[in-house]
């Protein structure tokens, strides 16, 4: 079952959020990162697709700080309107959204938080800051940020070919959190997502593997 939900957040702000809940007992709950370009059909796909393997889901629409409903194209004009979002909202009222989503869905259990391109370096800041156990796809905002200390465990994925993390940033990645997993694709930039043009099937399908696998150690139960 998957939903629109309204949660609030710090400052009497309230944003809209989609939500799914797996058919049984939950196994946990996870909260999902956009990208920059909103909570769009892939993010809802990859909701849903965490309830299907057993977890509550939910997707904060964090740009409904700025603009609300905001669901934009993977093309040039995409990509500037969703880094001006980006950098309006800001990385302290994401992990705040985050944060929010997670208390509604406290009666799941064991909570973490997976994300992707702009919102893996937010889900990284939510293991430093809120001590959730994070899934990290390709955080390319993620290098100023490596000094924070980890407050749980955390994956990593990244593309061997991605041009945003080239081999030097991920070099600073392992120096700076050596207590992490990390998994490197022979893939580019965004290749979990079948709305981008570096899709990668057997890529994504092998990350989905590891961290449903991540998260049944982490929040508890069995990878589905």
């Amino acid at each position: 079952m998957s939903q629109y939900i309204n949660i609030p957040t710090a400052g009497m702000h309230c944003i809209s959020a989609y939500r799914a809940d797996p058919a049984g007992t939950p196994r946990g709950g996870i909260v999902v990162m956009q990208e920059i370009f909103g909570v769009n059909a892939h993010i809802r796909r990859v909701v849903d697709s965490y309830a299907e393997a057993g977890y509550v889901a939910i997707a904060p629409a964090i740009f409904d700080y700025v603009e609300s409903g905001v669901e934009l194209d993977y093309d040039e004009a995409g990509v500037a309107r969703g880094r001006a979002l980006a950098a309006e909202v800001g990385f302290e009222r994401a992990v705040e959204a985050v944060a929010s989503a997670a208390q509604a869905i406290a009666s799941a259990g064991r909570k973490g938080v997976v994300g992707y391109c702009w919102g893996g370096t937010v889900a990284f800041l939510c293991n430093t800051r809120l001590a959730l156990p994070a899934v990290v796809y390709y955080g390319g905002r993620s290098v100023p940020f490596l000094h924070e200390k980890a407050q749980a465990p955390l994956l990593f994925h990244f593309g061997e070919r991605d041009p945003i993390i080239p081999a030097a940033d991920r070099e600073k990645h392992y120096a700076a959190q050596p207590q992490a997993t990390f998994h490197v694709y022979p893939a580019g930039h965004g290749f979990n997502c079948d709305m981008r043009g570096d899709y990668d099937a057997q890529a994504a399908a092998l990350a989905r593997t590891r961290s449903l696998e991540f998260f049944a150690r982490e929040l508890g139960g069995e990878a589905a």
